[in-house]
């Protein structure tokens, strides 16, 4: 049996919660659970004082109820499922390093920022700064994967140096800002200056997009790791279709700013 977490309180403000995570729960009686603590505004209480606390951890932790002020579940996390029954706050899965985060409802900004390993699962849309780096850090994710099944805000993978980000709606602006490595798919619509200041990696989209004068293009093709890409995409229930697993995309190359060898390949029938 699993450990189920019940919000019966709502918090007032935003409730800082890093110990909803196997690593922090794992080896505990539901007693010693139930007084970790969390930060409410300026004081410290009880998780106890907003969950319910209900059955035994055996890898598996489900939280339920309107999470959406919620921060900080699963961050730090390297091993174990943190299943989301509901919409949850900024910071999910921050510097997780292993383990799955399935979110079934919509998550907030800063989803799995500075990333180094596992898989998050977003069912809904997410805020800015998708795997991205934290203000001031030149490093975003490094590793890990991200999927996302409806639409994300500005700066989707900033500073990203390695992984992968699957997004199944559209983008915000600045999708892929100063990226150096990694792949991100957007299958809807991106905003305005994407891959600005970009190094190296690839960002792909099944639409069209306006880009920077800094990217060149380069050529029309079939890249041969993209329909790798696209089934793996499809089985997590993306809309890709059959006619972009055998298309042909349209390579930019950019940004000329920086080192040139980054690339954004456009669907192009």
């Amino acid at each position: 049996m699993s450990l189920s977490l019940s919000l019966h309180t709502a918090p007032e403000v935003p409730l800082e919660a890093d110990c909803i995570c196997p690593d922090r729960i794992r080896g505990l009686a539901n007693a010693d659970i139930e007084r970790l603590g969390v930060h409410h505004g300026n004081r410290v209480q009880r998780l106890a004082d907003f969950f319910r606390v209900e059955g035994s951890f055996d890898g598996e932790l489900h939280v339920h109820g309107d999470l959406s002020r919620v921060k900080h579940i699963a961050a730090g996390m390297s091993s174990g499922l943190v299943h989301v029954h509901g919409d949850a706050g900024a910071h999910l899965g921050a510097e997780m390093s292993g383990g799955r985060v399935i979110v079934e409802g919509n998550a907030g900004d800063w989803v799995a920022p500075e990333m180094r390993g596992g898989q998050a699962c977003i069912r809904g849309n997410a805020g800015h700064l998708v795997g991205g780096a934290f203000r001031g850090s030149p490093m975003g994710m490094t590793g890990g994967e991200i999927i996302v099944g409806g639409d994300v805000r500005n700066e989707l993978g900033h500073g990203m140096r390695n992984g992968l980000i699957a997004v199944g709606g559209g983008s915000g602006d600045f999708t892929g800002v100063n990226m150096l490595a990694g792949t991100i798919f957007v299958l809807g619509q991106m905003g305005i200056r994407t891959g600005a200041g970009m190094k190296r990696g690839t960002v792909v989209s099944l639409k069209q997009a306006e880009l920077l004068p800094t990217f060149s293009y380069a050529c029309r093709y079939r890249p041969g790791f993209l329909p790798l890409y696209l089934l793996y995409l499809q089985a997590f229930g993306l809309a890709v279709a059959e006619e972009h697993i055998q298309g042909r995309f349209a390579r930019w190359c950019g940004d000329a700013v920086e080192l040139n060898r980054g690339e954004i390949l456009l669907y192009a029938p």
